[in-house]
């Protein structure tokens, strides 16, 4: 039986796959500028609910999505009643199926606890365990090296229009080799997932998002709060978002790093840098 989705139902992939398009068409029909849609899809990235996801599209017009969102219902209460006999022989029957279960945990070779024919499976075939390390602490020297690092093994390069960086997530978009006039953005979690088609923004230019000073960079990531005038202990989440800068006198190829703090309770505020760290503009939150 089909679980039924209510806002509290834990979000899946597709869920937020589903939410960033509606957030690209919003973006494609004026609803959201530039900003707004890079905060929201990073805000979608790491959804942890269906009802976080329903909050980013609320106050958009997305009849002409080309997704619709879930429409999440109220979880309902099921009537209880007098167990009786029947719940005793229900708890019975279950212990009885738990201990069998155990005991063949602990010292059963076959397929199951019923199967008394001995499964090749449970033989020891001497192969020693490989276990995978791939960066997660992505705000660290070694974690964003290493996420760079997985970029040029993947694609050859570092360049795309957008890189936002989580502590153990990233997000990025790059160009469609097979059309050019249309971007794709993949999900990194200890390595990088099919992509996803985006809706290309107007002032989308390609750019190298690795070409920056890395150990300054995370100098500056972990000083954030301090920077903004908030209380470390307080930090709810931070992320950090590479693109190209779009200011008028900037020379071409030059990165627009902002880092985003969000506190535990209050304003969120953030703070942008060039490749080499030197600050452009603060908002720190209002107080």
């Amino acid at each position: 039986m089909a679980t039924r989705q209510t806002a509290g139902t834990r979000a899946k992939d597709s869920d937020r796959n589903t939410t960033c398009q509606v957030l690209d068409s919003a973006l494609g029909d004026g609803q959201l500028s530039g900003e707004e849609h890079r905060i929201r899809v990073a805000a979608a990235t790491t959804a942890t609910t269906l009802g976080d996801l329903q909050q980013l599209v609320e106050d958009l017009q997305n009849d002409n999505a080309p997704v619709q969102m879930p429409d999440l219902k109220k979880p309902s209460r099921m009537a209880g009643g007098d167990s009786g006999w029947g719940m005793r022989a229900a708890v019975a029957g279950v212990l009885v199926v738990l201990g069998i279960a155990i005991g063949w945990g602990l010292y059963g070779n076959t397929t199951s606890p019923l199967s008394f024919t001995s499964d090749p499976g449970a033989k020891s075939d001497g192969i020693p365990a490989k276990v995978l390390t791939p960066p997660t602490q992505l705000m660290s020297l070694g974690g964003l090296n290493g996420l760079f690092e997985q970029m040029r093994q993947k694609f050859g390069d570092t360049k795309g229009f957008d890189l936002t960086i989580f502590d153990d997530y990233a997000s990025l978009e790059r160009q469609d080799p097979a059309e050019p006039r249309r971007a794709l953005r993949y999900s990194y979690r200890g390595g990088w997932a099919d992509p996803s088609e985006t809706t290309m923004s107007s002032d989308a230019r390609i750019v190298d998002l690795g070409a920056m000073d890395v150990p300054t960079i995370v100098g500056l990531i972990r000083g954030a709060p301090e920077t903004l005038k908030m209380n470390p202990n307080e930090v709810k989440d931070m992320h950090v978002s590479i693109s190209h800068d779009d200011d008028m006198d900037a020379a071409p190829g030059t990165l627009s790093i902002q880092i985003f703090v969000s506190p535990n309770f209050g304003n969120s505020g953030y703070f942008e840098v060039d490749g080499a760290g030197t600050m452009k503009t603060i908002h720190r939150p209002a107080p």
